[in-house]
């Protein structure tokens, strides 16, 4: 099971929020070059990199920041915020990130979703945001027509393999991750999920390991790291024992 780091930016800083809130906004540094240097000397084999400015105004904001990442760190990176066009995705792939993830878009526009899947793949992924049973859009603040259940089943249609999961209530929170959530995903959609929001502590990551074979492949891990509640290092080396 991978563990990904979690950047997130604005106004070209790392920052956290508590729960998306961004009147809640702590910032952890404002080198984001050099917070993903050190995520990728301490083993990251994949790093998540959202883009804030871009998730609540529709439009990438932090692209150089992106771009120096991308050359100067040398691990695979995924990138969300803005992401609203086939055009979009394109720059970023040629840019060399990854895999794309779309949110607001692919949430709201069932056409969309199938012309990108049909054209990129497995170079895209969608993030559900979940807030209780709704899934929320553009950075959070907005609410998509669907529920959870009915978009999950909307991507396994269009052909996904995996999603990424995001519980908001525990995003940022420290409140551990929602396992019955997750469990009741892998139940009701067969699909791969990465998670995120709440881990806390190693012990959050070892529940998370105990949904490997059941489809958990990964869980993206933010504030817990930046509050020093374990190492990277700690994390990985759990999760490969």
């Amino acid at each position: 099971m991978l563990i990904i780091p979690a950047i997130d930016l604005r106004n070209g800083l790392v920052v956290r929020l508590f729960q998306g809130k961004f009147n809640s906004e702590k910032v952890y540094s404002r080198d984001p070059l050099k917070v993903a240097k050190h995520w990728a000397k301490q083993g990251a084999q994949f790093l998540h990199i959202v883009d804030l400015d871009g998730a609540s105004s529709g439009t990438i904001k932090n692209l150089s920041v992106i771009k120096e990442i991308v050359h100067k760190v040398g691990v695979p990176l995924e990138f969300g915020g803005g992401v609203r066009s086939m055009e979009t995705i394109s720059e970023l792939l040629n840019l060399g990130i990854q895999r794309v993830v779309l949110g607001t878009r692919a949430a709201n526009d069932a056409q969309f979703l199938k012309k990108a899947w049909k054209k990129f793949g497995e170079k895209i992924i969608v993030s559900i945001d979940v807030l209780k049973t709704k899934v929320l859009t553009q950075g959070w603040n907005s609410s998509a027509s669907k529920t959870i259940l009915d978009f999950t089943k909307e991507l396994k249609e269009v052909g996904f393999k995996q999603l990424i999961y995001t519980d908001i209530s525990r995003d940022g929170a420290l409140s551990g991750p929602n396992i019955s959530g997750i469990k009741e995903l892998l139940k009701a959609t067969g699909l791969n999920v990465i998670a995120s929001g709440g881990v806390s502590n190693l012990e959050d990551l070892l529940k998370l390991k105990k949904l490997e074979k059941k489809g958990v492949v990964a869980a993206i891990v933010g504030k817990a790291l930046y509050e020093g509640k374990f190492t990277l290092v700690e994390a990985l080396k759990i999760m490969n024992a």
